[in-house]
């Protein structure tokens, strides 16, 4: 079997997840008009696929022993059935249902196929393996959300969940073809899955996990008031520069996976956080002049997915016994990032100040997961290195 076959069925899946997460964003107005409801309201239809995706990565406790392969399949088909529900929707309340269910496979299709990719590389190749799989996610805001907008403004908001459904169709046949079967894990019993947070490391990376991330969602959150009124661009050229932030999703995703296995993962997310912290100053300085604006953005979406493969990384390797929590754990992360970015990036805003505030805001978040993670890399990175060249 193909490893980069195996990839690609995995990399349809987080593409798949991409557009049912970032879509709603893109179509929640039309969809708000159709079934009649405030744009506030229609967005816990966003705020329920991100608590699906929390709800549904414990799950995988009870799929511990099930072969990897088996869960993904049954992963997917949740996944095609939570869009089909929303595409057929005709209340506020039955599309809250369809984005719950369309959340809960989310967290936990990331933890089983950041396992495989890992199993499925070569020998130190892990995090490329792992970008590979998340580079789903990136071709999705870079080309399927956009995609989705248009189909949502020329046809219907319920083709862009249909369409949403029929590909995870296709990831199923993908999955079902091209991954090879994979056994499942080795029974460490319902409290050995959660044994490994006992430990440190994997609250230094989940901490650092949610800073990184909010700090940027404290930004990018409002980064369409921000372009237009800030910025000074057009309201019709936001979409073209929403593609170019996507172009930096998937440029990034390719380098953190690739610097991660040449230097080490912590070592690589620090830099990128010290990097996304000086992006979102200059931001707050720059914001005015709109090319420094485009360009300073394409620099902070870039580290954000910069640093994503290597927290995938990271997680496993620190999760011994409890790989797939763990790995879920990850997305349980970026999402409640997402959730206090949004609330704290908006604190400014409520005081009566202007949009790059919400940037000033972030670059603290970001310095402060750049020091959480410098002391994960001292304390568990260069000691490792420093015992294993003892012992040679």
């Amino acid at each position: 079997m193909s490893v980069k076959k195996s990839l690609a069925a995995l990399s349809a899946g987080t593409f798949g997840l991409g557009v049912a997460e970032f879509a709603m964003m893109a179509v929640l107005p039309y969809v708000a008009a159709d079934l009649r409801v405030s744009i506030p309201t229609a967005g816990n239809w966003v705020s329920a696929y991100a608590v699906g995706v929390c709800c549904g990565a414990p799950l995988l406790v009870w799929g511990r022993t099930r072969p990897l392969k088996q869960l993904l399949v049954a992963l997917v088909g949740l996944m095609v059935a939570g869009n089909l529900l929303a595409a057929a929707s005709s209340s506020y309340w039955s599309l809250m249902l369809a984005r719950f269910v369309s959340g809960l496979p989310h967290g936990a299709y990331f933890g089983v196929a950041s396992l495989v990719a890992l199993k499925l590389a070569p020998e130190g190749k892990g995090a490329l393996a792992v970008s590979a799989m998340v580079a789903g996610m990136t071709l999705a805001n870079l080309a399927g959300v956009p995609l989705s907008a248009v189909v949502c403004h020329y046809l219907s908001w319920r083709l862009t969940f249909l369409l949403a459904g029929l590909w995870g169709c296709v990831t199923l046949l993908l999955v079902l073809r091209w991954v090879p079967f994979m056994p499942g894990l080795p029974d460490t019993g319902f409290r050995g899955q959660f044994r490994f947070l006992r430990h440190g490391a994997p609250w230094r990376i989940l901490a650092a996990t949610v800073l990184g991330n909010g700090g940027v969602f404290c930004w990018w959150c409002y980064i369409s008031p921000l372009l237009t009124r800030t910025s000074g661009f057009s309201e019709t050229v936001v979409p073209v520069l929403m593609m170019v932030a996507g172009g930096g999703m998937v440029l990034g995703n390719a380098f953190g996976g690739y610097f991660s296995d040449r230097f080490s993962p912590g070592r690589i997310d620090a830099v990128v956080q010290g990097g996304i912290c000086v992006a979102l100053v200059g931001i707050f300085f720059l914001a005015s002049d709109g090319w420094w604006s485009a360009g300073l953005m394409f620099v902070v979406t870039m580290g954000l997915f910069a640093i994503s493969s290597p927290q995938q990384t990271l997680i496993l390797k620190h999760a011994p016994g409890g790989e797939l929590l763990g790995g879920a754990c990850i997305q349980i992360a970026f999402n409640l990032g997402n959730a206090i970015g949004a609330q704290a990036g908006g604190w400014p805003l409520r005081h009566g100040l202007d949009y790059p505030y919400t940037a000033l805001v972030g670059a603290v978040f970001a310095v402060l997961g750049a020091f959480v993670m410098l002391g994960f890399v001292r304390r568990y990175e260069t000691r490792r290195r420093v015992m294993a060249g003892q012992v040679a």
